[in-house]
């Protein structure tokens, strides 16, 4: 599969998580199909995974009792598309935006670490070894 180009990362969060729709609508003031083409979305990167898919998407599924095994799969599997690109830009947005806010509440690591895929999981090894964080069954010595 070849790389989605980074103007099409909106878009692409809206097939992959429709759940952001109205995120992106409340975000950019329009229907969230609209929103998604517009130059905004694509130039906005930090603040629409911070906005539009961390937060309201991927945070509350983690935090939640009972997620949805299929919703977060397709969270982590738009997280690896983003981990995967060839732009430092983008690279970095998924690590500020997505994995770096892992660490704001305890056990978010762990019930992401199922979902993740290879390149998200590096990059979170990388995070937990920046800051100095072990975590058993992940990187815990």
């Amino acid at each position: 599969m070849s790389e989605i180009p980074a103007g099409d990362i909106p878009a692409l969060l809206l097939r992959t998580l429709p759940e952001s729709a109205e995120s992106l609508a409340e975000r950019y003031g329009m229907p969230a199909e609209a929103a998604v083409l517009t130059e905004a979305a694509a130039v906005d990167l930090y603040p629409l995974l911070a906005e539009c898919f961390t937060a309201p998407v991927l945070m509350p599924q983690l935090e939640s009792d009972t997620p949805d095994p299929e919703l977060l799969a397709r969270c982590w599997d738009f997280v690896e598309t983003l981990t995967a690109h060839s732009l430092e830009s983008v690279r970095g947005a998924a690590y500020f935006e997505v994995l770096e806010q892992l660490l704001n509440a305890d056990g978010l690591v762990e019930a992401a670490w199922p979902y993740m895929g290879e390149r998200t999981r590096a990059r979170t090894l990388t995070m937990l070894d920046f800051y100095g964080v072990r975590l058993p069954g992940i990187n815990g010595r």
